[in-house]
């Protein structure tokens, strides 16, 4: 895993990369940003490929416990990838809400969660 770090109208961006899966658990992602704070980011971006699948299966309880500790430590997320192949309502209904709310942000592009995460 590597971890970029950009600025964007003076907020420090930190970009996971990887090509295996980073996040499996609310303690790893509990480390991620925990390791992104230190390094003195305010944002984080990380790709859906980066997630356990059963992230995006609301059920599993996952996907809350996971954002529930970025909201805990005020750290806004991006999470990059294509969502449209998930055909729960209720996870359509979680990337909206998501999305207004402000704090979490799912994303299309890299462009689009940065451009979320700087406005």
């Amino acid at each position: 895993m590597k971890i970029e770090f950009t600025e964007a109208k003076g907020t420090s961006i930190a970009e996971v990369q990887s090509d295996t899966l980073v996040i499996h658990t609310a303690h790893e992602a509990l480390e991620l940003l925990i390791n992104c704070s230190y390094q003195g980011a305010e944002k984080v971006i990380i790709r859906a490929e980066n997630l356990i699948p059963a992230f995006f299966d609301l059920n599993t309880g996952i996907a809350g416990e996971v954002l529930q500790k970025f909201s805990t430590y005020r750290v806004q997320l991006a999470i990059v990838g294509d969502f449209s192949k998930y055909t729960s309502k209720s996870l359509r209904d979680f990337i909206f809400e998501s999305n207004k709310m402000g704090h979490i942000y799912f994303a299309n592009s890299l462009e689009e969660a940065k451009e979320k995460l700087s406005g």
